[in-house]
């Protein structure tokens, strides 16, 4: 499967502000296919044990607060170099050294709150996909 699919998170402020729409908008017109898809609120563990790469960061406990501040959806998505290509379509993290065009241009209203998340690596996908949907191969 790697390769072929990413895994992302529509986060909370693209949520609050009614962007969920057009941000699965972009994605399908960027040619991808969302494989499995759900509203989910996380808990502070759950968000903890996600970004648990980031422990010991200054951001740390902020993104875990940011995260569980309201629903987030969680998806897989399915196109070929998947990640590459989802990481071109939404931008750069911070949302002013985003290219034009891109989610993260369009929505974004911070590096904190910048609309998405995708995963940066084929073995990021894979343990990101995990951690919300089981069986992943499925999808």
């Amino acid at each position: 499967m790697a390769g072929n699919f990413t895994f992302a998170i529509v986060k909370p402020n693209a949520i609050r502000t009614g962007k969920t729409g057009p941000i699965l908008a972009m994605i399908n017109e960027g040619g991808f296919v969302v494989s499995a898809m759900k509203m989910v609120y996380m808990t502070t563990e759950q968000a903890e044990s996600f970004y648990e790469v980031h422990r010991g960061k200054g951001f740390f406990t902020e993104l875990v607060e940011f995260m569980t501040s309201g629903p987030v959806v969680v998806m897989i998505l399915r196109h070929e170099n998947a990640v590459e290509e989802f990481r071109k379509l939404i931008g750069a993290t911070d949302p002013e050294k985003a290219d034009p065009g891109t989610i993260r241009k369009t929505f974004a209203i911070s590096i904190k709150m910048n609309a998405i998340h995708g995963s940066d690596s084929d073995e990021n996908a894979v343990r990101e996909a995990n951690f919300f949907f089981a069986e992943i191969e499925r999808y």
